[in-house]
């Protein structure tokens, strides 16, 4: 669709792209490793892919979260597919601390406190090698 931003790929930081989906970095500053695992082709629901395209889908969302777990080190690992403002498939990866701006409540909450993300050093590096290791 010509005016699903999901199907636009100019301005994304890309950590990974395969056949069907592709991983991206948001650039959010209160949440840093906060990524994105979008499908390809525009499609609105999981149950629209088959079989073997479901899988291969949450094979890429689980690589992503035990990367994430691996180089951030989080509290918690969100999880979210929601697709009610931009529906095309994607899912939310989230590294989540105790500390953050939000915690205990969803990102898209009302923030608890002013928060102070404290990535390790050279997280970006890491995470996308990790990704890519786990998706070869």
């Amino acid at each position: 669709m010509m005016n699903c931003e999901l199907c636009k790929t100019t301005s994304e930081t890309l950590l990974w792209r395969g056949e069907l989906c592709r991983v991206v970095l948001i650039e959010d500053a209160d949440y840093p490793g906060f990524c994105r695992v979008i499908w390809n082709r525009h499609v609105k629901e999981m149950t629209d892919l088959n079989d073997g395209e479901r899988h291969a889908f949450m094979d890429a969302v689980f690589a992503v979260e035990s990367a994430l777990r691996e180089v951030m080190q989080p509290d918690k690992i969100n999880l979210a597919s929601l697709g009610n403002l931009t529906p095309h498939l994607h899912w939310h990866i989230i590294p989540r601390y105790a500390l953050d701006k939000h915690f205990p409540n969803p990102v898209w909450g009302t923030p608890q406190r002013a928060g102070f993300p404290k990535p390790p050093l050279d997280w970006q590096a890491r995470l996308s090698q990790s990704i890519r290791q786990r998706l070869q």
